[in-house]
């Protein structure tokens, strides 16, 4: 359960080595969060962002969960929920792929629908299953803006995020009343690893920035939250543009 001053005391992470999801738990064990699963693929990396978080004082545990395999979400995703309450699940793998090979290698993309949608559709609703079960809880979703309007640049990645978000909006609706609160988290440019090389967009932000206004969002009990705040006008303009004007923007 949460503590007096509304932190989580125990979260799960989906997606384990997400520069996001770590700088969010880092920002929550500093706040009293106590217990933290880091769930992914078995790897160094996973091994060491727990080992990272745990000097900070948490009780750290691994879980092996792939998004590409649904048909283990369940079994895997209920050892974590069997072990005691769980209260911030954050939803924060994906993958950006790569635009020009995805059109030319139809394996390729699906693969990115499948990690960005299909993983999260089937993994998040495991996950509101349980806190449901257990009648209390959040589910932090990171989407992007970049589902809030394909781009010519990105349309694979940004469809996907669009299927996303539309989910987790859809769930948080179903959700209502029943103890369990939905969060969609929609970050423009963050500066990490799986943007490295690619060229900067205005209103860039940190993984920091992102966990920052995750807790305040928490704190909020927010439905919605874009990072920077600022692109949450910078969108409701850019849907208005006409298609025919939109895709010549140097965006």
């Amino acid at each position: 359960m949460k503590d007096a001053f509304g932190a989580p005391q125990s979260m799960l992470i989906l997606g384990g080595t997400s520069e996001i999801a770590l700088a969010t738990a880092r920002r929550l064990i500093a706040r009293r969060t106590r217990t933290v699963w880091l769930a992914g693929r078995p790897s160094p990396a996973l091994e060491t962002a727990a080992a990272d978080l745990r000097v900070l004082g948490a009780d750290v545990r691994t879980v092996a969960f792939d998004a590409l395999d649904p048909d283990a979400h369940e079994t895997a995703l209920g050892k974590v929920f069997a072990e005691g309450d769980i209260d911030l699940v954050l939803l924060a793998f994906g993958v950006l792929g790569d635009q020009s090979r995805d059109e030319n290698e139809p394996g390729s993309a699906v693969r990115v629908a499948q990690t960005n949608y299909t993983g999260a559709v089937s993994s998040g609703l495991v996950c509101a299953r349980a806190l449901q079960a257990q009648g209390h809880g959040s589910l932090v979703v990171l989407s992007s803006v970049a589902g809030e309007r394909a781009r010519r640049a990105n349309f694979i990645y940004g469809s996907s995020k669009a299927g996303l978000d539309a989910f987790a909006q859809g769930l948080g609706d179903a959700l209502h009343g029943t103890g369990v609160h939905v969060m969609v988290v929609r970050p423009g440019f963050v500066r990490t690893r799986m943007t490295t090389g690619l060229p900067e967009a205005p209103l860039a932000t940190t993984p920091e920035a992102v966990a920052t206004a995750i807790e305040t969002g928490l704190r909020r009990r927010s439905e919605t939250v874009w990072v920077p705040g600022a692109l949450r006008l910078v969108m409701s303009a850019l849907r208005h543009v006409p298609r025919a004007v939109f895709r010549r923007l140097p965006i």
